[in-house]
């Protein structure tokens, strides 16, 4: 597939999990990625790519034109909270001002539950008229220290209300690989990816990939939902947030979230990272005492 390098890219959500990822990646493939975010000043150094920051906001139209232009490629993500039809028009301005592509961060099985927002999401930027490429993706191993870490620090458990079903993990920094590869390089348009770890594990397994490399132990707690909500809300997590991961936790208590595909190592010629890899690569954060 050719490179279209010097390409420039606007990152929607460029400081979150993927967003981050994709930013430096598309950095190292001498694209201009244009980092958007609310609130510019904000934007830490350590970001590689943070020379190209714009202010940008869903819920802001007048700042969607300066985001917008020039741009060549957008990465697409909807950040909790943001309403689907302020995301719709969006998109809709994107295939005004002629943005040959569009990369929208979806999720596993999009295509099949019409009931999820990334299903509406989808179809909107098909009936947009520009081109696109859907990531669909797992649940990210990150999620594991950004949301359950202090579980881990302080408690040595993994607290989801997942019950025995197994989840095909996937790297967020493997998703922001796989996306700055579609923006930059040809061969990618109106296509789906299902990106997925090299293996789906239950909890119990995540539990004892933890200890292995932390050299302690972890357990999982498997709670109940209503005891896993009760957690979550009393560490702060507006309730809307909650229900979302009771839902996403859902999928594997129903043994729907357990699929493994190759489009990762298809798309970068390498295999997807294992949990072992993740749990070594950020075991910092789940040490107790270090901040």
């Amino acid at each position: 597939m050719s490179d279209r390098s010097a390409r420039t890219v606007l990152v929607t959500a460029a400081t979150g999990t993927v967003g981050r990822h994709v930013a430096d990646e598309l950095a190292n493939r001498d694209c201009d990625a244009r980092l958007a975010t609310r609130n510019p000043a904000a934007v830490p150094d350590r970001f590689e790519a943070a020379e190209s920051v714009v202010e940008f906001d869903f819920d802001r139209p007048e700042t969607w034109g300066g985001a917008l232009e020039g741009v060549d490629g957008v990465f697409l993500v909807r950040p909790p909270g943001v309403d689907t039809g302020d995301l719709g028009s969006f998109v809709d301005a994107v295939a005004r001002v002629g943005v040959d592509q569009v990369a929208y961060l979806s999720t596993l099985g999009a295509d099949r539950n019409v009931l999820i927002p990334h299903h509406r999401i989808e179809r909107r930027i098909e009936d947009a008229g520009v081109a696109c490429t859907f990531l669909r993706a797992s649940f990210f191993m990150q999620n594991l220290h950004e949301v359950h870490g202090d579980d881990i620090v302080e408690r040595d458990e993994i607290f989801v209300p997942a019950g025995g079903g197994e989840t095909s993990f996937v790297d967020a920094r493997d998703v922001g690989a796989v996306a700055a590869r579609v923006l930059a390089e040809s061969g990618h348009l109106n296509v789906a990816y299902d990106l997925t770890g090299p293996e789906a594990l239950d909890y119990d397994a995540v539990a004892a990939a933890f200890s292995d490399v932390l050299d302690r132990p972890i357990e999982y707690a498997d709670p109940s939902i209503p005891a896993f909500v009760r957690r979550m809300r009393s560490r702060g997590h507006p309730l809307g947030y909650v229900l979302l991961m009771v839902g996403i936790y859902a999928t594997a208590r129903l043994r729907l979230a357990d699929r493994v595909t190759d489009d990762v190592e298809r798309i970068l010629g390498r295999p997807p990272r294992g949990i072992r890899t993740y749990v070594a690569d950020y075991a910092d954060r789940f040490r107790p005492g270090v901040a």
